[in-house]
This record gives structure tokens, C-alpha cells and sequence, in this order.
């Protein structure tokens, strides 16, 4: 008697789903020490280079010379591109396993657009500037704009396949942008500030922004990864899963909700910066493999070093000016994203 297989045949060109412990805990600890290196460069290293013996004297809380001074000012922002890093990652993730879409990412999928009209509104009509309120926008408008996006991609034959929540999250994320012109044109004041924050980075970062995020993003990480094992199951399709017990309906939505706070809050804090979660976890799959109670940690250390050295790049290539982290993870993510649409089999992961 033979017995036929439920779970999807694996590709030819896919890289094993399982990998050994001991690779992944080398790989989490690779990425973990490497982002210490990368958080003392940030530290060390900007328009103007610090000395060891003036890093030492900041951490100690002396401000006297120019170098101490700038290692105090440099300290948040590295801190808040790391927490920013890994929530996006951790987003991206949680979208490509909720959506089973290889090409979900915030910026993509329209939610980072929906994130930064919802905070335009804010500015220019509400005259919103508190940190809180902001987030609460961003979160908003990422929450909308993610139903929005899923709802015109689930239209038609086939439901929400790969290349039309692209398609739709393109469209909407156009639309969006034209709105933000429409509504920042008149308004000059607002646009000044505004025009900044759009291009994407964590420059001006201060204790204050950051302590503020911080518990918005705990939240939506910890609502994340307590979902991964759902995720697990999401990843073998929607009858197998609800076959082995799985809520297919709350995992998604729960799911779906700790990605769009990371997001949102993440947009608030930092601007609409893209690509970081297209990039980031299709990286960790390759090397961790596909469980997502492992993806899901190393993608959040990775993108973390990801807009490290992205912030610390844009420092050191353009002295005494910078070039904001959004600009360069558009550099890198985009021939990335040409390079999987271009894969003959993306329908699903």
C-alpha cells in the first residue's frame, strides 16, 4: 500500500529547511558578536573618529572634548538603529510566513506608505508631534493600509497569490505617496520637517525617541515570536495546518498585528525605510533554514547589523556629510528584489 505525501515536494534549487543546532546557535552567535563590532564602529567612527581613550572617557560620563561629546550623541543612534533594524527585519519575516508571499516586505506591501501618510495626516492637519501620538498614527495607517493591500491582492481567480499583493502593494504604496505630495506641497513648514524623516534614517536620535519605541517594539517582537511555531504550521498550507490543530485565522491575525506595530513604530521612529525586510530574511533561510523559531531571532540580530553598517557606512563614504540608511538599504535591496522576482518559482515559500 502506498501512501501519497501532503507536504509540498521540495525544489531543486531550495536549501535544506533543517540544519543541525549547533550551525544555528554558531550562526545566532556569529551574528550576535558581529553586531558588537559593528555598534563600537558606530560609536567610533563618523565625521569626526574617536579615540579609544575618548570612547573610554564618554562611557565613563565625561563630555569635556569634542570626541566625548560626540560618543554621547552617537550612543542613542546606534541604539535606535539597531532596535529599528531588527523590528523590520522581524516584520519582513512574519509577513513572507503569514502571506506565504517570498515578496512581502513593509515597504513593498504598501505598509510603510500607509505608515507615513497616517503620520503626514498627523502633522499637517492634527498638528501631532508628541512621540506616542505619532505611533499611534504609524501603526494605524500600517494596520490600514495591510488589510487594504491584502483585500485588493485577494481579489479575482487564485486569491492573494505572490505577484498581486506585489502588484496591489505597489499601486498602494504609488497612491500613498502621491497623497503624502498632495497634502505636504501647500505646507511648507510641514514639508521641511517631513522631508527629512522621508528618505529613512536615525540620524537625530535621541534617549527620549528611543525609550519611547522601545516598549511599542518589545511588544510587537514578543507577539511575534510567540507566534513562530504557528508560523511553522502556516508554512505547510492552510488545510494541513488546521488539520494539526492550528487556528489558521487568529495565528495570521495575530501575527499579522505584531508585524504591523513593529512596523508602524518602527516608520514613527525612523522614516519608511525599505527593503530591510525583503533582504534580511530570505538571507537567515538560506544559512538557518526555514523553522521559524529560529528565523525569526536571526533575523532580527541580522537586520539589526544590516542598519548598523548601513548608518556606519553613510558616515565614513561621505564625510563630513551622510547619506541616511534608507537610501543605502534601497542600494542594496533592490537588485535583490529584481533577483527574486526573477526566480521561475515564487509562488509561494
Amino acid at each position: 500500500m502506498t501512501t501519497t505525501s501532503l507536504a509540498p515536494a521540495p525544489r531543486p534549487d531550495a536549501a535544506p529547511a533543517r540544519r543541525p543546532a549547533g550551525v544555528r546557535w554558531a550562526w545566532l552567535g556569529g551574528s550576535i558578536a558581529l553586531l558588537v563590532v559593528l555598534c563600537a564602529a558606530s560609536i567610533a567612527f563618523g565625521a569626526r573618529d574617536i579615540s579609544p581613550a575618548e570612547l573610554l572617557a564618554a562611557v565613563t560620563g565625561q563630555t569635556d572634548t569634542v570626541g566625548e561629546a560626540a560618543v554621547v550623541a552617537r550612543i542613542p543612534r546606534t541604539v535606535l538603529a539597531v532596535v529599528v533594524g531588527a523590528a523590520l527585519a522581524l516584520a519582513g519575516a512574519t509577513m513572507q510566513a503569514v502571506t506565504r508571499n517570498p515578496l512581502a516586505d513593509p515597504g513593498i506591501l504598501g505598509v510603510s506608505g500607509g505608515a507615513a501618510l497616517a503620520v503626514v495626516i498627523g502633522l499637517a492637519f492634527f498638528g501631532v508631534s508628541d512621540s506616542w501620538s505619532t505611533m499611534g498614527l504609524a501603526i494605524a495607517g500600517a494596520g490600514a493600509a495591510a488589510v487594504f493591500v491584502y483585500a485588493v491582492g485577494s481579489l479575482g481567480r487564485g486569491g492573494a497569490t505572490p505577484l498581486k499583493l506585489a502588484l496591489a502593494g505597489a499601486a498602494v504604496s504609488a497612491a500613498f505617496a502621491s497623497l503624502v505630495s498632495a497634502i505636504l506641497l501647500p505646507r511648507v513648514d510641514v514639508m521641511e520637517s517631513f522631508r527629512f524623516w522621508q528618505i529613512g534614517g536615525v540620524g537625530g536620535a535621541t534617549w527620549d525617541r528611543v525609550l519611547a519605541v522601545l516598549p511599542v517594539l518589545a511588544l510587537g517582537a514578543l507577539i511575534c515570536l510567540i507566534t513562530a511555531r504557528g508560523m511553522n504550521s502556516l508554512a505547510l498550507g492552510d488545510d494541513l495546518a488546521a488539520g494539526l490543530g492550528e487556528n489558521v485565522g487568529r495565528t495570521r491575525l495575530v501575527s499579522s498585528a505584531g508585524a504591523v506595530i513593529l512596523c508602524g513604530a518602527a516608520t514613527a521612529v525612523a522614516g519608511p525605510i525599505g527593503f530591510v525586510g525583503l533582504v534580511v530574511p530570505h538571507l537567515c533561510r538560506l544559512i538557518i533554514g526555514t523553522d521559524h523559531r529560529w528565523l525569526l531571532p536571526l533575523s532580527a540580530v541580522v537586520g539589526a547589523d544590516l542598519l548598523v553598517l548601513a548608518d556606519v557606512v553613510g558616515r565614513v563614504v561621505a564625510r563630513p556629510e551622510e547619506i541616511d540608511v534608507g537610501i543605502l538599504t534601497a542600494l542594496i535591496g533592490a537588485p535583490f528584489f529584481i533577483w527574486i522576482v526573477r526566480r521561475q518559482r515564487v509562488r509561494e515559500l
